[in-house]
């Protein structure tokens, strides 16, 4: 492993570290501007005595399953990866992933704020202190033709890369393959409602439907060794950096989420809003989604399953 991506450097200046942080996600990704602003706060609460490094796209290989692993071992000094990344660590970080089980963003800002002492907790086992949690933009369906009533979920060739999508469009009836096996075949994908995901699907997909599936969270933490050996007042730092960065990462997620939509549609997507989707629609989705999070409550135990109202 690079020799960068060891836990800290002292920089020139005076009695500091400098600190890698890692992400897979591109750098104008939320996580990837989430990770910009913590540096530029940090530097400026700590007097530049906390330098952090951001490094983006899985720029050192690390993949966003491996970055947790990197800092617990020490060999990384912080990064921030996905929900389901987490999810191998403990089942609780698939929280935010779950389908269908927030309304919309308030919904979901609240759930984490209901989480977090227990998200914290988790990943002070695996030698980890929580920074902030990044959200991201819902998965929607991106097809060859509007989504709106049951029927048109019924025997549709959906590509789904996320085994509870999987598990939640089979049980609505739809023909659910693993997105990397699709191919010319898919009809639709689940995916982000982003330009990126535009970009990819434009041609052959350009239909988008809203439907409220997740909103999903990537988890910023450092390796809490790092955080320990600080004097007060640059663990204080940290924490205000961490605090500002959290407040950002929404603000950051409402502005996307407003010009999303007319992005798309200005890119020649057919946008359906969740407003547009029927009742009966909603509620199918609902309904298969509950055998999904019914079996999630009972592998992340009885505290974590008491978290969702």
């Amino acid at each position: 492993m690079p020799a960068l991506l060891l836990a800290t450097r002292r920089p020139a200046a005076a009695q500091g570290a400098l600190w890698t942080m890692a992400t897979a996600d591109p750098a104008n990704s939320v996580p990837g501007t989430c990770i910009a602003f913590f540096a530029g706060r940090l530097a400026a609460e700590s007097g530049r005595r906390l330098v952090v490094l951001p490094s983006y796209d899985a720029a050192f290989g690390l993949k966003a399953a491996e970055i947790p692993g990197a800092i617990g071992a020490g060999k990384l000094a912080a990064g921030c990866a996905s929900a389901g990344a987490l999810g191998g660590l403990d089942p609780l970080f698939l929280l935010s992933a779950l389908p269908f089980a927030t309304r919309d963003d308030d919904d979901a800002r609240g759930l984490l704020e209901r989480a977090r002492g227990l998200y914290a907790r988790r990943l002070a086992r695996a030698g980890q202190r929580l920074l902030y949690a990044a959200p991201g933009l819902a998965a929607g369906l991106w097809a060859r033709r509007p989504i709106r009533n049951p029927s048109d979920i019924v025997a549709l060739k959906l590509g789904v890369d996320d085994p509870a999508g999987r598990e939640v469009f089979d049980a609505a009836h739809a023909d659910v393959s693993n997105l990397a096996f699709t191919g010319g075949r898919r009809e639709a994908v689940l995916a982000p409602g982003d330009e990126e995901a535009a970009t990819r699907l434009r041609q052959s997909l350009p239909f988008f439907t809203d439907i409220g599936y997740a909103v999903p969270l990537s988890f910023a933490t450092l390796a809490t060794p790092l955080y320990e050996r600080l004097p007060a007042d640059l663990r204080d730092a940290v924490d205000r950096a961490a605090s500002a960065t959290q407040d950002n990462a929404w603000q950051v997620l409402v502005r996307r989420r407003g010009g999303a939509e007319a992005r798309l549609r200005a890119g020649g997507i057919t946008v359906t809003t969740a407003a547009e989707v029927t009742p009966e629609l909603h509620a199918i989705l609902a309904r298969a989604a509950a055998r999904t999070i019914d079996k999630w409550k009972t592998e992340a135990g009885p505290e974590a399953a008491a978290l969702l109202r």
